[in-house]
């Protein structure tokens, strides 16, 4: 059975001085870096608050009394077109009850995402929404020993704190590869971004290659930027890829912006994409579908993650004691570019 903490029973002052073996007051001077604290007995102190996973209360004078209404929302990115619409979801649920959003970005990076979190937790928010399950040990921490519901969205392909709302990336991969086999494509190349930041990216090209391999073939070759992906990125990788393979019939990209900036690499090179080169992203992005040629892709339904993440946090204040998984799906468009 999992232990479920209730708010009253989230780690407090009064736990951390009992561990540290120091007065209430100690602690609180050390939280608040005020007053003269021998460095032992701080070290005692912050060692005790990481051990427990304490945040201090920051509502505690302002919306304590009367309940918080915030719902802490962490996202990678608001350039990337997939969050903003994700965060038009959780809008959307949240228009209609007293709740509000309060929204950090953690540019992909796991350190910041547990800073951040940690100044949320200060509001005593009723529920949090991350992206995907990659998290510090810290941030799990204090995700675990909170009392909050906590959403992890975007991705199903992993064992969520609470619940996970979104779709199965490695079987969107799988379908890309199934798709670009039913079409009669065999020298199929990869373009795709950093992989160590975005971890459902490589989830689709694990399940793009279980496709190909049960199809009794694989990857001719592929190209991987170090950095985040762009229309710019994609359309340098795509050359690149090009001048080693030039035989290639099909290339499937990390993501539609990827793929957007590998349509116009064709463009500028008088590649006829389809006849020639076919082209296969993923999201479903509207500047995709807006290119000469729509893009084939792989639609993910990221307004109704959101929407259904603030949905099922909201059904109860307390945590269940089962975890829950929602499969919200995904649509292979078929496009004009494979």
């Amino acid at each position: 059975m999992r232990e479920i903490m209730t708010q009253s029973s989230m780690p407090t002052l009064v736990h951390v001085a009992r561990l540290a073996g120091v007065s209430e007051n100690t602690v609180s001077r050390v939280v608040r870096n005020k007053g003269s604290i021998a460095d032992i007995t701080r070290e005692r102190v912050l060692a005790a608050i990481q051990t427990l996973g304490y945040v201090p209360n920051r509502a505690a004078g302002s919306l304590a009394s009367s309940g918080s209404f915030l719902v802490g929302v962490l996202l990678p990115s608001l350039s990337n077109v997939v969050f903003p619409e994700l965060l038009e979801g959780i809008h959307a649920a949240l228009r209609q009850t007293s709740y509000q959003a309060l929204v950090g970005v953690t540019d992909y990076n796991e350190e910041q995402e547990e800073q951040i979190l940690s100044s949320l937790l200060a509001w005593r928010p009723v529920a949090i929404i991350t992206a995907g399950f990659d998290h510090t040990a810290k941030t799990r921490l204090m995700l675990d020993s909170s009392a909050l519901r906590v959403a992890e969205v975007m991705d199903i392909d992993g064992e969520p704190i609470d619940v996970a709302v979104g779709l199965s990336h490695r079987m969107a991969g799988y379908d890309t590869g199934r798709f670009l086999i039913g079409r009669g494509y065999r020298r199929i190349g990869y373009v795709g971004h950093d992989w160590t930041t975005d971890r459902r990216a490589r989830h689709r090209y694990e399940g793009l290659r279980q496709a190909l391999a049960e199809a009794g073939t694989s990857l001719v070759d592929e190209a991987l930027a170090a950095g985040p992906s762009s229309a710019t990125t994609g359309r340098e990788m795509l050359g690149s890829l090009l001048r080693r393979q030039p035989n290639l019939d099909a290339v499937a990209f990390s993501n539609d912006d990827m793929a957007t900036g590998g349509f116009f690499h064709c463009l500028s090179a008088g590649i006829a994409v389809r006849e020639r080169l076919a082209l296969f992203g993923f999201n479903g992005l509207e500047i995709g579908q807006a290119l000469p040629l729509p893009l084939s892709t792989v639609r993910s339904n990221r307004f109704v993650i959101g929407k259904t993440a603030v949905e099922r946090l909201l059904e109860h204040r307390v945590r269940p004691e089962d975890r829950i998984v929602v499969d919200t799906g995904y649509e292979i468009v078929e496009g004009a570019t494979a």
